[in-house]
C-alpha cells in the first residue's frame, strides 16, 4: 500500500507544481504535500523566486501535524543558504518522519546535501518516486543549472506541405484557435520569447500572453544583425515586457544609441555579418534567462537547429496545402545529404486540438553520442546563482 500511496500523493504534488510552471523564474517548480495518519495536513508551492519554497508552505499549513508525518516533495529539499534558509534544516526542526523525493536537484549546491542532510538526522528518506515526471516538469532549471545556458522550445505552425506562410508571405491565420491559445501558454511558461527581425519587420507583433486569464509576458528577445528594426515597433514602445536586441559589431552606431533611449538592452553577439547563436545563449544564461520559445522564420529556425541549440520542438500542423515555390518553410538551412542524417524527433507526443495535430519531442542529432539525461554538457565554468 505504501508504494500506492507515494504515488498518489507524489502526483498531487506534481500537480501543483506544474500549476506554478513561468512563475518562479531560473527556480524550479516545486510542489509539496504533508500527510500524517493517512490525512493531507499541509500543501505548498514554489509560487516565486525569492519567496519560501514549497516545502515551507506546506509545513505552514500543518503546523502541529507535521511532527511525525511524511513529507512528499517534487525535488530534492534545499540545504543551502540563499534567499532563503535551507528547506532541509526546516523539515528536521518539525520533527517529520519521512520524507519522500521525485528527483535530485542538479544544483551543485544541492545535488544530494539535502537528503544527506535529512538521512543523517535520523529521517528515513526515499526517492525516485516519479522521478521522470519531476525531471521533465523541470527541464529548463536542469539545464540553466548545469550548463548556464537557457533552455530553447522551438514552436512553429505550420501547413501540411510544411510552409509557415504563402507565397505572399500571409500567415494568419495557420493554426486554429485551440493552438494560438496553447502558444499564449507556453509563453506564459517560458522566461523569454525570440523571434528574428525579420518577423519584427514584417508583423510588427506585440510578442505578449494573451489568455483568458491573465498571464506573464515573457521578455522579448529580437535577433538583428545590423539593427533594422523600426523604431516605431510596438514591442520597443508598448512596455509590456523588456525587450533584448542581439546585434553584432556591424550594428548601426546611432540605432543602438536610439535603441538604448527608449529603454532597450541591447547586446553584441560577435563581430558580423550574423549574431553568434552560441554567444547568444551563453549571455542570455548570465542574464538569468533559464527559458526560451523560439518563434522564429525558417532561417532563425534553422540555424539554432544548426548550432545545436534546440531543447525542445513544438509543431503546429493545420489541415491546408498552400504550395507556392517561394513559400517559406519552418526550418531554412543547408541540410542534410543523406535520409540516415536527418536530425530526428524523440520523446515524441502527439496530439490533436481540434483540426490541428500538435507534435512535440526532443532533437537528437545522428552525430550526438545518446544522453541518458538529456543534456551531454557538464558544468563549465558556470557561477551558480544561490536560489
Amino acid at each position: 500500500m505504501e508504494n500506492i500511496n507515494d504515488d498518489f500523493y507524489m502526483s498531487l504534488a506534481l500537480d501543483l507544481a506544474e500549476r506554478a510552471q513561468g512563475q518562479t523564474g531560473i527556480n524550479p517548480v516545486v510542489g509539496c504535500v504533508v500527510v500524517k495518519d493517512g490525512r493531507l495536513v499541509g500543501v505548498g508551492t514554489h509560487l516565486e523566486r525569492g519567496t519560501p519554497h514549497a516545502e515551507v508552505h506546506a509545513l505552514n499549513m500543518a503546523g502541529g501535524n507535521a511532527a511525525g508525518s511524511t513529507v512528499y516533495v517534487t525535488l530534492e529539499p534545499c540545504s543551502h543558504y540563499g534567499r532563503t534558509p535551507p528547506c532541509s534544516e526546516r523539515i528536521i526542526s518539525e520533527g517529520v518522519k519521512r520524507v519522500v523525493v521525485a528527483a535530485e536537484d542538479p544544483n551543485p549546491l544541492v545535488a544530494g546535501k539535502g537528503i544527506a542532510m535529512l538521512r543523517a538526522a535520523g529521517i528515513q528518506v526515499d526517492s525516485g518516486v516519479l522521478g521522470e515526471r519531476s525531471r521533465k516538469l523541470n527541464e529548463p532549471f536542469m539545464k540553466y543549472i548545469t550548463t548556464g545556458k537557457p533552455y530553447v522550445t522551438l514552436k512553429s505552425a505550420t501547413t501540411l506541405d510544411g510552409k509557415i506562410a504563402t507565397k505572399t508571405g500571409d500567415s494568419k491565420w495557420i493554426s486554429n484557435e485551440a493552438a494560438r491559445e496553447r502558444v499564449h501558454t507556453l509563453r506564459h511558461r517560458h522566461q523569454a520569447i525570440m523571434v528574428g527581425v525579420s518577423t519584427v519587420i514584417a508583423d510588427d507583433p506585440q510578442l505578449t500572453t494573451r489568455l483568458p486569464v491573465e498571464g506573464l509576458n515573457p521578455i522579448r528577445i529580437v535577433v538583428d544583425s545590423k539593427l533594422r528594426i523600426p523604431l516605431k515597433s510596438r514591442l520597443l514602445r508598448d512596455g509590456a515586457a523588456p525587450t533584448i536586441i542581439l546585434t553584432t559589431e556591424q550594428g548601426d552606431r546611432d540605432k543602438l544609441k536610439a535603441l538604448e533611449s527608449l529603454g532597450v538592452e541591447v547586446l553584441c553577439c560577435g563581430k558580423g555579418p550574423r549574431v553568434d547563436l552560441q554567444e547568444a545563449m551563453a549571455l542570455l544564461g548570465q542574464k538569468e534567462i533559464a527559458s526560451i520559445l523560439l518563434e522564429g522564420g525558417g532561417t532563425l529556425n534553422g540555424s539554432m537547429l544548426e548550432e545545436k541549440l534546440v531543447d525542445r520542438i513544438i509543431l503546429f500542423m493545420a489541415p491546408k496545402i498552400v504550395g507556392g515555390l517561394g513559400s517559406p518553410a519552418s526550418f531554412a538551412f543547408a541540410g542534410v545529404e543523406r535520409m540516415s542524417e536527418a536530425i530526428v524527433l524523440e520523446d515524441l507526443n502527439i496530439e490533436t486540438l481540434d483540426d490541428n495535430i500538435c507534435i512535440s519531442g526532443v532533437p537528437v542529432w545522428k552525430s550526438d553520442v545518446p544522453r541518458s539525461d538529456g543534456y551531454d554538457s557538464k558544468p563549465k565554468n558556470h557561477s551558480y546563482k544561490l536560489l
